[in-house]
């Protein structure tokens, strides 16, 4: 069983078996084909024939496979690495371990952004930013720059409380679970991290930084969370619902896959914090 561990758990070995296989994957090419597939599912709520990543209740069991896809990715280069996840609740500044130079790297440069530091570096040449939404060939952040703090354990809870997992109108403008955990009511969480890294992190090609995949551990965490106090809330919706992904509708780009297949974390991986889990540390 794949187990999922905090990224501040992670001994030396671990962190570089990560960026590791990282960089393998961007030298192979493969890195930027899932790049390039997030910001081709980037969608605003004007248009509905792709509503499937983003605004959308699919954007949980989406993700969810979108990272299952990049972890199998992952563990061809190494078969020992799965994805950690980042708990910014706790680990909630630029000083914080994930962003030192022998993981992640720490924040851009003030004249241009640049993150000089870490493997993902420009300057290592190991790491180009090839889908590009500003021309610019480097990776790039701005640590609490344009949003000061990342969100609390106490907002957290406060959109776990919620006991219906969305409703109408299906999108930006929905009262449940999913839309305030995305971010685009109330606390605002998942938005508002994107925000707060800064650069790649605030475009529909967010995935150039390798914290993308923390981040969406984290948030597919949160999820597994809210269905553990919530049994008896269902995805939603289920069925007959115009422009919306259904419970047994297929999602795109994989045509063979439905939130149902994706509603379960322990068919695929567990969390260093699930009850099995735990006892194997």
């Amino acid at each position: 069983m794949i187990v999922r561990k905090n990224q501040a758990a992670l001994n030396g070995n671990e962190k570089r078996a990560f960026t590791n296989a990282v960089v393998e994957l961007k030298r192979s090419g493969v890195y930027d084909r899932f790049v390039t597939t997030h910001n081709s599912f980037v969608m605003n709520d004007t248009d509905t024939s792709d509503r499937y990543a983003h605004r959308s209740p699919s954007f949980l069991p989406w993700h969810r496979r979108f990272l299952l896809e990049f972890e199998g990715a992952l563990q061809q280069v190494d078969p020992s690495v799965s994805l950690p996840y980042w708990d910014w609740t706790v680990d909630r500044t630029p000083r914080s371990s994930l962003w030192a130079p022998d993981f992640l790297g720490g924040n851009g440069r003030a004249r241009d952004g640049q993150v000089t530091d870490g493997p993902f570096a420009y300057a290592g040449g190991k790491f180009p930013i090839n889908v590009r939404v500003d021309g610019r060939a480097f990776l790039r952040r701005a640590l609490g720059a344009e949003v000061a703090e990342l969100p609390t354990r106490a907002e957290v809870d406060s959109v776990l409380a919620m006991p219906v997992y969305d409703m109408a109108p299906w999108n930006s403008a929905s009262d449940g679970f999913r839309n305030h955990l995305e971010g685009w009511r109330g606390v605002n969480l998942h938005n508002r991290v994107h925000v707060w890294v800064g650069g790649q992190m605030t475009s529909g090609a967010s995935p150039n930084d390798p914290v993308f995949w923390m981040h969406h551990a984290f948030v597919d965490k949160l999820w597994a969370e809210w269905q553990a106090l919530h049994p008896g809330s269902p995805y939603l919706p289920a069925a007959g619902t115009a422009n919306v992904v259904d419970l047994r509708d297929t999602m795109r780009p994989w045509n063979d896959v439905t939130p149902a297949d994706m509603l379960d974390h322990r068919a695929f991986y567990a969390f260093d914090t699930d009850p099995v889990a735990a006892g194997r540390r």
